[in-house]
């Protein structure tokens, strides 16, 4: 994948479906080697690190925003989240499973992966943070350009944008908008 410093994946709801295909490509590319079959046949459990949504008629899918400030890197106890490179990463062996991170996020991008976990007299781990890492890993070992996520949309609706150019593109929005609306008022007091 192109590393792009604050990277977000942004989802279109308009041409969202709803088929759920971004959540099952997540899950499968972080369920280890050999796919959704040998998933199934070893009964690995999946586990998708994005969730499609429906609120008020509208599908979309939702994962992590990469926030600058990320408030879950700030409330983690263990430095298991962080911020590094314009991302929001965390490291899972240094999970305590507290679950400060969920509470605070304000999209509800990040779950807790309960299997796996070894109970044992001195485990007091009641699970391990989870949330889009934009398939960082997944992209690196499979020479891959895009998440995904990305890759399964069939309608495009999924895909990486530079904080940057977007929020370029946003103020020009913005500017043609102002400009029209200026134009428009100047026309009415003219009459």
């Amino acid at each position: 994948m192109k590393e792009l410093e604050n990277v977000i994946i942004y989802a279109d709801a308009q041409k969202c479906l709803g088929c759920h295909s971004c959540e099952l490509a997540c899950a499968v590319a972080h369920g280890g080697t050999g796919g959704l079959v040998s998933a199934v046949i070893n009964k690995q459990p999946l586990h998708s690190r994005t969730k499609v949504v429906l609120a008020d008629g509208v599908v979309m899918p939702m994962q992590c925003r990469q926030c600058d400030n990320a408030p879950c890197a700030m409330v983690c106890p263990t430095g298991a989240c962080r911020q590094q490179d314009g991302k929001v990463l965390i490291e899972e062996k240094n999970c305590v499973g507290c679950k400060l991170c969920i509470m605070v996020c304000p999209f509800g991008a990040i779950s807790v992966r309960r299997d796996g976990i070894k109970d044992d007299e001195t485990s007091t781990n009641q699970g391990v943070a989870l949330k889009c890492d934009l398939c960082t890993s997944w992209c690196a070992d499979n020479n891959q350009q895009q998440t995904a996520c990305v890759q399964a949309c069939p309608t495009k609706a999924i895909r990486l944008v530079n904080m940057g150019d977007y929020r370029k593109a946003l103020i020009q929005a913005r500017a043609k908008e102002l400009a029209l609306s200026h134009k428009h008022m100047n026309l009415t007091l003219r009459k």
